[in-house]
C-alpha cells in the first residue's frame, strides 16, 4: 500500500513538471516567413505585372494576369495568396497552406497544377512552414475580381499566358 501511494506522488508531482518543462511551440515568425516567401520568388508567379516587367505592390501576392499554359492541361493563371475571403486564402486555415505548400493538395482535394513547385516545397520544416503559412495570413487582404480563372486545353485564354514545355 505504501508503495502504491509513493508511486502516486510521484507521479503526481512528476507529471506535471515535465509538462512545464516541454519545449513550448514558438510564435510564427513572420519576419522568416517574409523571407522564405522572397526566396521561394512567391511574388514572381503570383504578384500582377511581374511577368510583364511592371508588377504591382499594391497586388502583391494577390495572383497574377499572366497564366501558364501547360499543354494537355490548359492555361492556369497563379491565385491571389493574400487573406481575403473571396479572392484569396481568407477561408484557408494555416494548416491548409501548409498542405497545399507541402503536398500540392488544396484543402478540396484538388492538386495544384505542375507549374506549382511542391515538390520542391516539400523539404520545408515544419517551423518553416508555419511562419511561411503565418506570413501569408498576415498580409493585408486584397480582393482582385479581375482574375482570370483557369481553363481547359483548347478553351480561349481570359488573358495573356506564357506555354511551358514539360519534360
Amino acid at each position: 500500500m505504501a508503495k502504491r501511494t509513493l508511486s502516486r506522488l510521484f507521479l503526481s508531482l512528476a507529471l506535471p513538471a515535465a509538462v512545464l518543462a516541454a519545449p513550448a511551440q514558438a510564435a510564427p515568425d513572420l519576419e522568416r516567413g517574409r523571407y522564405l516567401a522572397e526566396i521561394m520568388d512567391c511574388g514572381g508567379c503570383h504578384t500582377r505585372g511581374v511577368m510583364l516587367g511592371k508588377p504591382d505592390m499594391a497586388l502583391f501576392l494577390a495572383g497574377s494576369e499572366v497564366g501558364f499554359h501547360l499543354p494537355g492541361l490548359g492555361i492556369v493563371y497563379p491565385p491571389n495568396l493574400t487573406p481575403d475571403a473571396e479572392t484569396g486564402l481568407g477561408t484557408w486555415s494555416e494548416d491548409d497552406i501548409i498542405r497545399a505548400v507541402r503536398t500540392g493538395e488544396r484543402p478540396d482535394g484538388r492538386i495544384l497544377a505542375p507549374i506549382m513547385p511542391w515538390r520542391s516545397y516539400a523539404a520545408l520544416t515544419d517551423e518553416d512552414s508555419r511562419d511561411l503559412a503565418a506570413y501569408l495570413k498576415s498580409l493585408p487582404p486584397v480582393t482582385w475580381r479581375e482574375e482570370p480563372q483557369m481553363v481547359g486545353e483548347g478553351q480561349k485564354a481570359p488573358g495573356p499566358f506564357l506555354t511551358v514545355a514539360m519534360p
